[in-house]
């Protein structure tokens, strides 16, 4: 049975976190509500919270190109494990942090995993933030996954964000907010596909209150069969400032999204711009690569997993 254990966690890590890399930095894995493995460096220090679940994450300035995994793996079915995980950036840092959360359920009751991350970047600092989110399993039981993302930049400093719900996620509420200073950039880029009758909502809300302020939000999703989508997006341009977001979503089946931007200009010098695409899958598209050889499902699949590359 333990052996059986061992390779599931595995199969988890492996999904959400790259295992090569797990090892050259800092980290700290949790599983079923405890943090069983850790290892800090000189430059990231990783402390246990005393009032509530969760880590503080202290990056010293000037450290450079440091890992830091953060995983998450469930594979108690009925557990609703909440964390809460501050990431303290110094000063000219530049580190590149891994979250995410693989679900494996093979029982009737339901899983589930909310996290809420906070970031503090001073100036200068540079966060590249990836998260995964992954679900699998037999049972009949709900694997939910509801991450919160704030991010708080002070000026001259930069977060890149790159999330992906992977597959077999059943209800997420995902919600990311931000409240930018001066000369900061807050780059998001999204990734969703939802089957059967997943449910996924996505909500960015933006505050860009320094001068030259910035941010870009992308989301790509694929809904396909009964599965529901939600995408609001709310950017605040409280000054002379930039902002883009986009959502562009393929839809098949009986599947259904839905976009609504909001953006809300508190200054004369703020440039906000929206853009939102959602249709089926041109056909054009599936005649040319049917014309190669493929079956029409074949191609769909080809544009399906091109579209979200």
């Amino acid at each position: 049975m333990e052996e059986n254990i061992e390779q599931v966690d595995r199969a988890l890590l492996k999904e959400v976190s790259n295992l090569e890399n797990l090892s050259k930095g800092a980290y700290n894995i949790r599983k079923n509500g405890q943090g069983v493995e850790r290892k800090v460096t000189n430059n990231v220090n990783i402390i246990t919270k005393t009032d509530k679940p969760g880590i503080d994450i202290h990056v010293k300035e000037n450290t450079k190109f440091e890992f830091i995994h953060i995983p998450v793996i469930i594979t108690e079915s009925g557990l609703n494990d909440v964390v809460y995980n501050d990431f303290y950036v110094g000063k000219n840092a530049n580190v590149i942090i891994v979250a995410g959360c693989g679900i494996h359920n093979d029982h009737h009751k339901d899983s589930q995993h909310d996290g809420i991350h906070r970031f503090f970047l001073e100036e200068g600092a540079k966060v590249k933030y990836i998260e995964k989110h992954y679900g699998e399993g037999d049972g009949t039981g709900k694997r939910i996954l509801n991450p919160v993302t704030e991010v708080y930049l002070k000026a001259g400093s930069n977060m890149e964000m790159e999330s992906s719900q992977i597959k077999g996620v059943d209800s997420t509420i995902r919600e990311t907010r931000g409240e930018l200073g001066d000369n900061t950039n807050f780059v998001v880029s999204e990734k969703i596909m939802t089957h059967g009758k997943q449910f996924a909502k996505t909500t960015f809300d933006v505050k860009l209150n320094g001068e030259n302020a910035s941010t870009h939000v992308t989301s790509r999703s694929v809904a396909t069969e009964n599965s529901e989508q939600l995408f609001v997006s709310r950017i605040y341009g409280n000054s002379k400032c930039f902002a883009h977001s986009e959502c562009d979503a393929i839809i098949k089946d009986q599947a259904k999204v839905t976009a609504t931007p909001e953006i809300t200009a508190n200054s004369v010098e703020a440039n906000l711009i929206h853009e939102a695409a959602i249709g089926k899958i041109a056909g054009e598209q599936l005649i040319k690569l049917m014309t190669l050889g493929l079956s029409e499902r074949e191609a769909e699949e080809e544009i399906i997993h091109g579209f979200l590359r």
